[in-house]
């Protein structure tokens, strides 16, 4: 009789401690997508055959494949802003869809403070799902990680965004909080986490490359569902006993990782991407209903009358790309006044309408500027700053979009000098260019980056420690404003609300002297 109960003992003992984590593999799904921007309907991008994306056929393959075992879907930050279908309801669209689409947990990207912290946090209270941020001191909506039950598995999953988010947002969106590194981070709760779970996924918005580095300086960590750098990982990298994966972009595709765990370890897994295409018919009609809805409103409120223009706003392509015009050098006066810069330039292919006289719509305005531009203003030397008016007029006999507008400063040009040779004189905040000085120029994200052949501007953005660009985030010490959260046609909408009325007038800021 004694040793049958120390058999039952031995037996109960051996099942305690087994407790928790199953002895048996058990399956998990794991469907994530990262970098949303709040794109919910398809669209066709560049070189592509046809539409991609549309946020209501992903739900409608979410649904079907959380129907063959147990699923979590997750969402690794940068979701909330970028369209206007996000942009004009600070992110509500957005959440209402992940609400009833049922995600489980997401990131925050730094795209998601962009609205300001007061936004952000009603956002995460609208959110039926737990937003991470492990790394963001001071910020309490945010959580470390959440323990989800999914099968026989208990899963723990942490969120890290870049700390590079304070460069990557207007510095009033991140007052008064800090950014640790996302290593620090899952250093520091890893080990509370990890007695709690069978798997460890770490939600991450920082990019492939620094997903890596996470994962070959923190051993732990069973799976790390990336974004940030938009990268359409067609297969799952392993750096140790890691697993990374990430899904492009826009809702373009759906990440799906099928894994085996048992005893707390990943006995084997498959990772792939599924492309998502607008299928008539294929659609989730739930989610369909909120994505018209949204869309019937943006359509609403860009026929709202924002301004008066009291004469009209040349926008015509022949002429933005080949002399000064009206409307070049008011969006570009709204750039220098903005960024508080000693002058402002843009390539005339950033305008693409003009806008007539009288009322002014928000819909003629995202016309006339209908890249997703934002404002920067970069450290030039006036050699620099010539090299890039020289870059502007190098293709006169063939009128090209990198014909500059300016404000802040007056240049002349010759149409019959060499290329390279081509600007005469330049002044600047009413004084001749100095060569060596350094001069703060207002311009655009596009241009900054090397963008129409400005090679200056690029180069000196790339010259600056700590130079980055990922997920078109710009990152410079040589950048003295950068405000990624907000287009540049929203900058324009802000002023004509503001001024009520505008009357441009040519200056003869750009002069041809032959």
């Amino acid at each position: 009789m004694n040793r049958i109960k120390i058999i039952l003992i031995a037996v109960f003992l051996l099942a305690l401690a087994g407790w928790g984590t199953p002895a048996q593999p058990s399956d998990l799904r794991i469907l994530h997508v990262n970098d949303f921007h709040g794109y919910a309907e398809p669209r066709k991008p560049a070189g592509a055959a046809g539409k991609l994306g549309g946020v209501a056929y992903l739900a409608a393959e979410v649904e079907a494949r959380r129907r063959e075992k147990p699923t979590l879907l997750v969402a690794a930050g940068d979701l909330i802003q970028g369209s206007n279908w996000a942009n004009l309801f600070q992110g509500k669209s957005v959440m209402e869809l992940m609400n009833a689409m049922g995600f489980d947990a997401m990131v925050v990207g730094n795209h998601e403070f962009d609205y300001g912290q007061q936004v952000l946090q009603a956002r995460i209270a609208q959110a039926k799902f737990p937003v991470l941020g492990a790394n963001v001191e001071g910020f309490p909506p945010l959580k470390p990680y959440v323990i989800k039950q999914v099968g026989d598995l208990k899963v723990g999953l942490m969120g890290v965004v870049t700390a590079d988010t304070p460069a990557a947002t207007h510095p009033r969106n991140v007052a008064g909080l800090k950014f640790s590194s996302p290593e620090a981070a899952v250093k520091k709760y890893l080990p509370e986490v990890r007695p709690k779970a069978d798997l460890i996924v770490v939600l991450s918005h920082q990019g492939l490359e620094a997903d890596k580095a996470l994962a070959a300086q923190v051993p732990g960590i069973d799976v790390i569902v990336g974004g940030h750098s938009h990268t359409k990982l067609l297969k799952p990298v392993v750096v140790g006993h890691t697993i990374i994966v990430q899904a492009w972009e826009h809702a373009k595709a759906l990440g799906v990782l099928d894994l085996t765990v048992a005893g707390g370890k990943v006995h084997s897994f498959d990772g792939y991407l599924q492309e998502i295409k607008p299928v008539a018919g294929q659609e989730d009609r739930k989610i369909q209903k909120i994505v018209a809805h949204y869309a019937r409103q943006v359509e609403s409120r860009l026929n709202e009358t924002i301004g008066q223009a009291a004469v009209d706003l040349d926008g015509q392509a022949e002429h933005v790309k080949s002399r000064e015009t009206n409307l070049g050098d008011l969006v570009t006066d709204i750039l220098r006044e903005q960024s508080g810069a000693d002058a402002a330039i843009i390539n005339g292919g950033t305008i693409k309408a003009g806008i007539s006289q009288g009322k002014i719509t928000k819909k003629q305005v995202y016309a006339a500027l209908p890249y997703d531009n934002y404002l920067v203003a970069i450290r030039l030397t006036g050699r620099q700053v010539r090299q890039a008016l020289e870059h502007g007029v190098s293709s006169l006999e063939k009128p090209a979009g990198r014909f500059p507008q300016v404000s802040g400063l007056y240049f002349t040009f010759s149409r019959s000098a060499p290329v390279g040779s081509r600007v005469k004189e330049v002044t600047l905040g009413g004084r001749p260019l100095e060569p060596e000085k350094e001069y703060v120029i207002g311009t655009h994200d596009f241009l900054a980056a090397g963008g129409d052949g400005y090679q200056a501007f690029g180069g000196a953005i790339r010259a600056g420690g700590d130079y980055s660009d990922l997920g078109g985030a710009l990152k410079s010490q040589n950048l003295v404003y950068n405000d990624p959260g907000t287009w540049l046609r929203d900058l324009v909408c802000q002023y004509l609300k503001a001024k009520k009325t505008v009357a441009p007038q040519i200056q003869g800021r750009i002069k041809q002297v032959d």
